[in-house]
């Protein structure tokens, strides 16, 4: 049994604790949550700053975690995957260290659960050894070609089956982003999903949302780079049909509300169109959750570009925080999310981002039941922050693992 007490313990699901202490068994599990004055000083692990919970990493890409450097920044999201296209292929052996280098940097780092994408099956070993606990979400895409659909998915499902589900680990199938998926992808990505389902398995769905402007050109009126790109690599878009509305609106005409659903960067998104997400899981009988991650780093990395939160907040949206990708970051720390965002929108309160930083990331990938919150009878992790009573994010703020 271990006593741990800091100037402030913050549960997340309840109000902070000014010298709080909070009670585990060996395995990290919490037993009680007291004040100081009930223990006798010399039973305590005493600190200096405030205990929070682990940190979850709603979106990341570890596969691509050997790419580190290799894409300039400021690009833009186009030139920035062309990068990713042209330089994934590497030696196994240099995939496979630097994937588990990437985990390691995330445990140290504070980090407990992950939202992972993948695309090949290079980071299904580690999964299954690492004391991080991973939802992999196997990402799908055709470049909008409804006849590749089925063979497309099938490539992809076997990598879906090689993906670790245990140990706590979850999976399922979902969709890169509405620019690059069809509708029979869709398709038989939902009735996968749905397959899943009835085996109660609570589901995730991520895409890819409105990370640049031209996302919402090409489906607007078919302009904007989303073209020129295409070309470039010989896809031909004679099938494509603008739809005159921003691209999440496709998004949501072939997604499965009844999931939850974790939209990722959103740095184009507008208050209507996070109304509209609401209003379209308000729609079905037992609607799933939306949920809305931020990369911070990650837009400044490749369009210099941050959301505008108070959209988010506003509208009372569930937001959470992701990495992406040690392609388009300088490192894997949710810790630094936080205090980029602290930086350039500053009206986010540490309280905000913490809840963002935890709970709602474990709620987006199902894992509330143990992480997220400091409650009796869950593990979630304990870290200890080196801020002060003002709960200010500096940039000297760093991370300690205590459990």
């Amino acid at each position: 049994m271990r006593k741990l007490t800091a100037d402030i313990v913050f549960p997340v699901s309840s109000a902070p604790i000014p010298n709080g202490v909070v009670v585990t068994d060996d395995a990290g599990k919490i037993i009680a949550i007291d004040q100081r004055e009930t223990h006798d000083p010399a039973s305590l692990e005493t600190h200096r700053g405030v205990i929070v919970p682990g940190f979850v990493n709603a979106h990341c890409h570890l596969e691509l975690s050997h790419m580190k450097g290799v894409a300039p920044t400021g690009t833009g999201l186009l030139p920035f995957l062309k990068t990713v296209v042209n330089h994934r292929n590497v030696p196994q052996e240099q995939i496979d260290d630097a994937i588990e280098q990437g985990d390691r940097e995330m445990w140290e780092a504070g980090i407990v659960a992950v939202g992972d994408i993948c695309n090949k099956a290079d980071t299904a070993a580690v999964k299954s050894r690492s004391p991080i606990r991973y939802y992999s979400f196997v990402e799908m895409f055709d470049f909008l070609s409804d006849e590749r659909a089925q063979q497309t998915f099938e490539g992809y499902y076997e990598v879906f089956a090689k993906q670790s589900d245990e140990n706590g680990n979850r999976k399922s199938c979902v969709p890169h982003a509405p620019y690059t998926v069809s509708k029979n992808l869709f398709s038989l990505i939902n009735a996968a999903n749905s397959k899943l389902k009835t085996q109660n398995l609570k589901l995730t769905v991520s895409v890819h949302n409105q990370e640049t402007v031209h996302e919402d050109q090409f489906f607007l009126d078919k302009t904007g780079d989303f073209t020129e790109f295409y070309r470039s690599f010989g896809i031909p878009l004679n099938g494509f049909q603008p739809t005159g509305k921003p691209s999440i609106y496709y998004a949501l005409e072939n997604m499965d509300p009844q999931h939850r659903t974790l939209f990722v960067h959103n740095t184009e998104t507008l208050p209507e169109e996070i109304r509209a997400v609401s209003s379209w899981q308000s729609a079905v009988g037992s609607p799933g959750a939306a949920f809305w991650c931020s990369c911070p780093n990650a837009n400044l990395y490749i369009e210099n570009r941050l959301p505008n939160y108070r959209y988010f907040i506003e509208n009372e949206a569930i937001v959470c925080l992701g990495t992406d990708s040690l392609t388009s970051n300088w490192q894997l720390s949710i810790l630094e999310e936080m205090k980029t965002i602290a930086r350039f929108q500053s009206y986010v309160g540490f309280e905000a981002l913490l809840r963002w930083a935890t709970l709602n990331g474990a709620m987006a990938l199902g894992f509330e039941e143990d992480l997220g919150s400091i409650e009796v009878g869950k593990t979630p992790g304990l870290n200890l922050l080196n801020i002060g009573k003002d709960l200010k994010l500096e940039q000297s703020t760093k991370v300690k693992r205590l459990v």
